[in-house]
């Protein structure tokens, strides 16, 4: 637990100096926001001074820039999901956390950062499907093919934690070949998960989810007892409660 940065790390590296890297993200971050508070506070995309479209997954590119990757990263997925850029701030230290790990010779190395997770693994595993008190929490997982890493896989809810977030979906996860922007799309998509009965809810999602099909590889919505995919996203496997938020095993 570095401040609200909630990790939980499954890697092959003995050793390695994550947490200061991650204390060094936060504290650009934390700069930055200091001189720009409406980073913080904004609900739409937030241009920064030197927006890139394309940026590398890691700290060390060669990327000169007076903004700090992990601003860069999160304003673009911000702009690319059609919210503020703290949508993404989980999921971009994930990915962040991810690249710095490869880097350092990693070939398997889970970064779960509060259910968003960026993966990149040499192994087959299961990633189980939290949802609140739908019927399908703990019931149901994806199973990630070593061939499909690196990738992101980030998870809104407008029932469980402490986000914000303008629908009622129980669980709207996004499969996308980065954390950051799966991050940032799954609260875009939860945001839409509004209407009387639960089918419509996720209807709803799934039709704001279209539009941002060619971001991601696909996103499976879950409202109350009813569910929803659009995509790619990986093969469901019974779990038979094996699995919550957080839990990972190998198959």
């Amino acid at each position: 637990m570095i401040s609200e940065t909630d990790i939980l790390l499954s890697t092959d590296l003995k050793e390695h100096e994550l947490p200061n890297f991650i204390h060094k993200q936060r504290s650009e971050l934390k700069s930055y926001i200091r001189k720009n508070p409406d980073f913080l506070t904004s609900f739409e995309p937030v241009h920064v001074g030197n927006f890139l479209d394309k940026i590398s997954l890691t700290e060390n590119s060669n990327i000169s820039s007076e903004i700090p990757i992990i601003v860069n990263l999160m304003a673009r997925a911000g702009r690319r999901a059609e919210v503020g850029p703290m949508a993404a701030v989980a999921g971009t230290i994930s990915q962040l956390s991810m690249g710095f790990m490869i880097e350092n010779g990693s070939k398997f190395t889970i970064v779960d950062n509060g259910g968003d997770i960026a993966i990149k693994t040499d192994k087959d595993v299961v990633v189980g499907l939290y949802a609140g008190e739908s019927s399908l929490s703990g019931e149901i997982g994806f199973k990630i093919k070593s061939k499909k890493t690196p990738m992101g896989i980030c998870t809104s809810s407008g029932t469980v934690g402490h986000s914000i977030s303008f629908g009622r979906s129980d669980s709207v996860t996004v499969f996308a070949d980065e954390a950051s922007i799966a991050d940032a799309l799954a609260t875009s998509i939860a945001n839409e998960a509004v209407g009387k009965q639960d089918h419509d809810a996720v209807q709803n999602s799934l039709e704001k989810a279209d539009d941002f099909k060619k971001s991601m590889r696909g996103v499976m919505v879950v409202v109350g007892e009813s569910a929803g995919t659009l995509g790619k996203i990986p093969q469901l496997i019974q779990t038979d409660k094996k699995t919550v938020l957080g839990d990972l095993f190998e198959i």
